[in-house]
């Protein structure tokens, strides 16, 4: 019976996590380069106001994020909670700590939406205004792949120690936010390379490896000591 209430509360997780990888894959790699142009607050602003749809695309894609990420880490703190509930808690708190920075992202979205709609503020105005907004978001996401590594750490910790999943795919998981904090780190340092993306590869494998195990197996049982 637990193991059953365990294999249900691991799809959730999945589900969640599944919805998160969805939405953040649309949101930012499809809509996101439609209305924000790096450094061209022009650019952006008429993107707002011409592709209106797109924009609004963009915030409900920003607010699923938060939701599906809110849910995804409270979903794996009660699956793995009574396996190592100190590990389970750090994944509750980084996944939280995420979802609260990509609120402040969609905050700035929401404001620059409206911002591009009002018709009180003379367009000199709103540009560097719609500049500010543009690199906070970008901030924020360069900022927030910090806690996109944090939170693979206990996953993998957990895979690894408690036999909870195969347990190379706890290996791709500590690899994975191992190359996020590493890239977050290189470019805060400055350092602009397009081979940086490589290193966030074993993230991406393990993820997706991740939320399939999930859907599909669940969770392997404990194993009974005598």
């Amino acid at each position: 019976m637990e193991q059953q209430q365990a294999i249900r509360t691991a799809r959730l997780a999945g589900l969640w996590y599944l919805l998160l990888a969805i939405s953040g894959m649309l949101g930012f790699l499809l809509f996101h380069g439609q209305i924000f142009v790096k450094d061209n607050p022009a650019q952006i602003l008429n993107n707002l106001i011409q592709k209106e749809s797109v924009a609004s695309i963009r915030l409900v894609m920003e607010l699923i994020i938060i939701v599906s990420q809110s849910l995804a880490a409270f979903y794996f703190y009660k699956l793995f909670v009574k396996r190592d509930a100190t590990a389970a808690l750090a994944l509750l708190i980084w996944g939280t700590v995420n979802a609260v920075l990509i609120t402040i992202s969609a905050i700035s979205m929401s404001v620059a939406i409206d911002l591009a709609h009002n018709s009180t503020i003379a367009l000199q105005e709103k540009l560097p205004l719609i500049q500010v907004l543009s690199n906070i978001i970008g901030e924020v996401w360069s900022v927030g792949g910090l806690f996109f590594g944090l939170w693979l750490l206990p996953m993998g910790y957990i895979v690894i120690k408690h036999k909870t999943m195969p347990t190379w795919l706890g290996y791709t998981l500590l690899l994975g936010g191992l190359g996020y904090l590493l890239q977050t780190f290189l470019k805060s340092a400055g350092y602009q390379n397009s081979n940086l993306g490589l290193l966030v590869m074993p993230a991406t494998i393990g993820e997706l490896w991740m939320i399939v195990y999930l859907l599909v197996w669940g969770i392997r049982p404990v194993k009974s000591t005598a």
